[in-house]
This record gives structure tokens, sequence and C-alpha cells, in this order.
């Protein structure tokens, strides 16, 4: 037993205590890799359109060289992605990666305030979106530094006739394309049209250069850039690709299902990149929220592997069709982004046959940072062993780690930690101590065997459905209503999405009602964010120093 590393006692046969980060210089020389290896195999597959490597390659190269020689943008500059899963976006994060510029993903259900937020903060020199968000864009398009917006419809990379008919049911049956005018938009289709003309020049890309600008929310209620660099996606692909190659997967023949948004974190790194470097296929969902869609493709389809959050497993178990659906060739089932339950776990291995894995990761940490053993014979209520070359401990107050067993705040340090927040160096420093250790706000214990389990956060930050919301940002929002006084925001339990928001409200207009903050919201908060539960208050519990003791208002039962 290695006591510095119980962990390590626990690693399934084949996983290696350290990863090789030198193999790759960038997340561009893995896919480049993966298109060598893998050319004529499928990529990434959405409404029945595949692409191999080797086409993805070539329109990858277009897109790139259309951002360096058409629009002259330079090594750092950032470029925001704003789109649901569809055949553009790998072209797009790959393009933009090969040009030796940074990724900025950004959520298309950001209300206009959250997404000039975020352009301003990144300095974001161009913005990629889907028709159906560019009304948002168009309002605060004017007020960032953008310079070139570029335009496209879900039906675009799908060829004729599908494409077209694909745009044409969005906008005008589903009406979920609004009308919109950018001056000086492109359309993508164009971009690489453009881009084909330009010889695509040699760009040198290093490890410490940041890939990835991934927005995080605030604990000051404003969203911040985790930097993650392309050593850090490197190691973390690196991790991931040795832990579940251990499992039996193969490389160049597997069969993810990527219904996640690979906006997010958790998609992007376990769907996109990691799989692309095992020459997988991606199968991408547009939405997944269509459950009875979704259904219909799963049972069209043989895959082998599936990520999603719990409300997202628990959706479709009880959708009417699911049961039906071919497991056999399901190998991994991996469950991230928020807690997974047990029942929705036992139910999962009843019909599916296969055991729904819990891991545990976060956007600073590229994400994954511990994951349990893929042959798992059944749910154990873990969060799992630290991945390899990753080091995890659980620290009290003090900052003095703790022993197995006892409970403390849980502290990841491996290479897959980021390099900081964007243009925050007090954030930077709050999350990092000065022994490289990133603090997760996670209070957890670890048992004899190396096994992490998380008890509580110790932050105030609320999850649902895997999406980070902090408190402050809602209260800062619904403060800006001239009927309130005073509010505070809450996390309180939820069967389907884990946790919603309550805000709590003593009010300055008495005739201020629980729709009309809900309606404030909805136009300044993204969905998970909106309050679920309004209740109103004559005061709010406070310290004796003013602080609100939001506990209290979460653990209350409802006033009134």
């Amino acid at each position: 037993m290695n006591l510095e590393r119980p962990w390590l006692q626990s690693y399934p046969a084949g996983v290696p205590a350290e990863i090789d980060v030198d193999e790759f210089r960038s997340v561009a020389a893995v896919f480049d890799a993966s298109v060598a290896k893998f050319r004529d195999r499928p990529a990434y597959s959405n409404f029945g359109k595949v692409l191999t490597y080797g086409q993805t390659d070539a329109l990858v190269t277009r897109f790139a060289a259309y951002l360096l020689g058409e629009l002259q943008l330079k090594k750092g500059d950032r470029v925001a992605v704003m789109m649901p899963n569809c055949l553009q976006y790998p072209i797009a994060i790959f393009g933009i990666l090969r040009a030796g510029l940074t990724v900025v993903n950004v959520n298309p259900l950001y209300t206009p305030r959250e997404l000039k937020h975020q352009l301003v903060d990144c300095g974001a020199s161009a913005l990629v979106v889907v028709d159906n968000f560019g009304d948002t864009v168009q309002q605060v398009i004017a007020e960032t530094p953008v310079k070139q917006v570029i335009t496209t419809g879900l039906g675009d990379m799908l060829g004729f006739p599908k494409g077209a008919i694909v745009n044409f049911v969005l906008k005008y049956v589903k009406k979920m394309v609004p009308d919109y005018r950018i001056k000086g938009t492109i359309r993508f289709g164009e971009a690489l049209r453009l881009g084909a003309r330009h010889a695509m020049p040699p760009v040198e890309i290093d490890h410490d250069d940041i890939a990835f600008l991934q927005y995080t929310g605030g604990t000051t209620g404003v969203a911040k850039g985790a930097m993650l660099t392309h050593r850090n996606l490197v190691a973390n692909m690196q991790q991931a690709s040795a832990w579940i190659s251990a499992s039996g997967v193969k490389p160049g023949e597997e069969v993810i299902i990527t219904a996640l948004p690979l906006y997010h974190i958790f998609a992007l790194t376990a769907n996109g990149l990691v799989f692309m470097k095992l020459g997988g296929l991606n199968h991408l969902i547009t939405n997944p929220r269509d459950m009875k869609g979704f259904v219909k493709e799963l049972r069209n389809n043989r895959f082998t592997a599936i990520t999603g959050v719990n409300t997202l497993f628990n959706g479709l178990l009880n959708t009417p069709g699911f049961e039906d659906v071919d497991f056999s060739s399901l190998k991994v089932t991996l469950g991230g982004g928020m807690a997974v339950q047990r029942a929705v776990a036992e139910r999962w291995k009843k019909i599916t046959g296969t055991t729904l894995v819990e891991a545990y990761g976060l956007t600073e940490t590229s994400p994954a940072a511990c994951i349990n053993p893929l042959d798992l014979a059944e749910y154990n209520g873990a969060i799992g062993l630290p991945i390899s070359s990753t080091d995890a401990c659980v620290k009290d107050d003090d900052g003095n780690m703790l022993a197995a067993g006892e409970v403390g705040e849980l502290c990841i340090r491996g290479p897959q930690v980021m390099k900081g927040y964007w243009h925050r160096p007090d954030e930077t420093a709050k999350a990092m101590d000065a022994g490289g250790w990133l603090h997760t706000g996670d209070m957890a214990r670890m048992d004899e065997k190396g096994f992490f389990y998380i008890v509580d956060r110790k932050k105030d930050m609320i999850l649902v459905s895997g999406f980070n919301v902090y408190p402050n940002e809602v209260e800062d929002v619904i403060a800006m209503m001239p009927g309130v006084l005073e509010v505070a925001a809450v996390g309180v339990p939820n069967e389907k999405s884990g946790e919603v928001v309550k805000v709590v409200i003593v009010k300055k207009d008495p005739n201020l009602t629980e729709e009309q903050v809900k309606e404030f919201a909805r136009a300044n908060l993204t969905g998970y964010k909106h309050p679920r539960i309004v209740e109103f208050r004559k005061e709010l519990p406070k310290t004796n120093v003013g602080k609100i003791l939001r506990r209290e208002l979460r653990d209350a039962p409802p006033a009134g």
C-alpha cells in the first residue's frame, strides 16, 4: 500500500499511476494524430449526417485558415462559440485551436446581459453563433469588442435537401429562429469557402498557451474564465483515455452518445476530446430535452458509451420506449456534473445491464479529477479515486491535511488544474494555495482504500442539473427590481434536478408579486438560474455583522 497515495491500491489493472503529459504539445496535435490514424472512420454524426476524421480535418483547416487569413487574427486572440451540439461545433473549436487561438465557449441560452459580460470580459475578437440565438447577440454586440460575427443554421452542414428542410422547420414550423439583423455578418459556409483560398501557415502552439477560456459562475455574482491551457487539456485526455482504455474500450471502434452540451466542460472533454483521441464516433444530440426524439435516436443507433447528469439518466428511464433500446454494445455509462442518485443508478443497471459510474470534476480541473473503476459491480456512492498523476487530499480550515475518515475541504493537485482565472489574480489566489492545491469548496472524506465521498458543499453554490448557480448573481439581478428591499438566494433539494433556486425577499413595494419576480428573472437569467420558489418575509436572518445566514433559509420551512 502506498501511504501517500492510498488510492493506487484500488486502481483497475492496466491503469498507470502517472501519465505522459509531454507526448503531445497541444490539443491540435492530438487531433492531428487521430486524423492520421483514423482518417476514414466516422468522427461526428448529427441528424443522420456523418463526417469522417478526414472530412472533419479538411473543414477544420479551412476554418483555421479563414480566421488567420481573412480575419487576420493573431495567436492568443479569443473566439467565442455559441451553439448547441451540431457538426459546426467541432469544426469551429478545432479550427480555432489549430490556428493558435483561444476558444471561449458561450452558453447559447444566455440572456443578453450574461452574453455581454462574457464577450467583454474575455475580449472576444469573433463570435460563431447559431441563428436560433442571433436575436440575443443583436441586442448587445455593439457594446462588445467583437469585430466579426459568423452565423449558421442548424441544418447548414447536413447537405441538400435535409439541411434546407431542418432550417425551414426550425424557423417556420417550430418558430425557434427569431428574425435578427447584425451588421456585417458572414455565414459559416462562406467562411469555409474563403478559408479554402488561403494556405494554412504553420502555427507554433505551446503547452502553456490557453486553449479554452471556460467560464464558470463567480462567487461575486460575475462569471469568471478558467484559463485551461493545452497542457491541462492534453493531461486530462491522457488521464481519462488511460482509465477507460483499461476497461476494454478499443480505439477506432467506439460510439459515444453526446447529449450533454459540448459547451459544458464535462461533455467537452469526456466526449468531444477524449473520444476524439480514441478515434470514436461522437453521436451529437442537438436537443436532448426532446426525450421522445432522444430515445428514438438511441433505438436507431448502436452505441458503446454514454455520459450524462443524473437528471438526464432519470429522464431517459422515465421515457416510454427506453427499455426497448439495444444495450448489448454498451460498455461505459459515466455520470458527473451533479450527484448521481442511488435509485437512478440502480434502475439504470437493471434496465441497461451497465453500472452507472460516477466521476467528479470541476471546470477548473479540465474537468476530470476523480473517477470510479469502470468495472464496478454496482453503484457505490463514492466519487471515485483520483486519476493518474493526480493528488487529492482533505484539509481543515487551517490548511492541515486530515486523516482517512475525517471530513474537510477536498483539494486537488495535478497537471489538469487550471492556470488561474482570466484577469482575476485575487480570485485565483483564493482558489489555489501556495502548494499548488486547488480548493474545490466541496466537503469530502476519504476511506482507507482511497475512495473519496462528497459530504456537503462549503460554498453557497447551488447545483441545478449539473450547472453551477451562484447565489450572488441571482441576488444581484433580483435586487435590481424597484420593489425589492432585500433578497437572498439559496438552493433547495429537488428530486428532478438535484436542487432548484429559491429566493427569499423582503419587499419595498407591498404589491410585489411572485409572478413579477419570476418574469424579471426570465428576462435576465438563463433558465436553470430562474428561482422556482419565491418566498416573502418581513426580514432576513443575519449574523451580528449583517451577513445573511443562507443556511437558515435553506433549512427553514417556507414561511406562512
